[in-house]
């Protein structure tokens, strides 16, 4: 039986977030301004075709799933990467910092930035729509960063986590994990997370704070030809 975090972009596009979704029963993808992210229900020859039709001419996507990534003949694959999904099941440490704050639409050009350069995965300008992010500001510049991103039953994402490289090794991208993973937490949740695999120092401060191994995920950037 199939995990609602196998196909992570399809759960939450089917439940908690088909607010943002776009497509139908076989396919869908979040609104790109959003997230690139694209899914299809299952594998089936009617389902590729779905998602197709979803992608314009030269819009690209991002598909993440525990199978194998098979594609219609209307997309290509840019790049291949392979994921590890982590969950932290048990209460992780709690911590208590007064300069966490909760980041507004008034910071989300310096969130952007912030992604841009340090590029902990596809940011956009309307991210804080998906969850709550939380940051750390030291002399008035962002130093760091964390929130949720995808939405499953039981299950809330924890992502956007990055430090500036001017406030590297002070920790706060530890802080930050665990005070969005604690809250999520305080919802009855489950966070969970995605790294690639290739990402070992990131793997180990996960498993530092309380995540686990879940399962291994194949990812792809897509894009319709022509």
């Amino acid at each position: 039986m199939k995990h609602v975090l196998d196909r992570p972009i399809w759960s939450a596009l089917a439940t908690r977030h088909q607010a943002f979704a776009e497509g139908g029963s076989l396919a869908r993808r979040y609104r790109p301004s959003i997230v690139p992210f694209a899914a299809t229900a299952a594998d089936d020859a009617e389902s590729l075709r779905a998602l197709g039709k979803l992608l314009p001419p030269l819009e690209s996507a991002i598909l993440v799933q525990t199978d194998k990534i098979i594609l219609p003949a209307e997309l290509a694959a840019i790049s291949t990467a392979s994921l590890v999904q982590m969950v932290a099941e048990q209460p992780v440490g709690t911590v208590s910092d007064e300069r966490v704050q909760q980041l507004t639409e008034a910071d989300a050009a310096e969130m952007l930035a912030l992604a841009s350069l340090t590029k902990p995965g596809p940011f956009t300008l309307e991210a804080l729509s998906l969850g709550e992010f939380w940051g750390v500001k030291i002399d008035g510049r962002l130093a760091a960063m964390a929130g949720e991103r995808m939405k499953q039953p039981g299950y809330t994402e924890l992502s956007g986590v990055c430090s500036h490289p001017d406030f590297r090794g002070g920790g706060l991208a530890r802080l930050l994990s665990l005070f969005v993973a604690n809250r999520i937490m305080a919802r009855g949740e489950v966070p969970y997370l995605h790294a690639y695999d290739s990402n070992v120092a990131a793997v180990r401060l996960y498993e530092s704070i309380g995540f686990r191994l879940r399962t291994t995920l194949n990812m792809a950037v897509v894009q319709r030809a022509g």
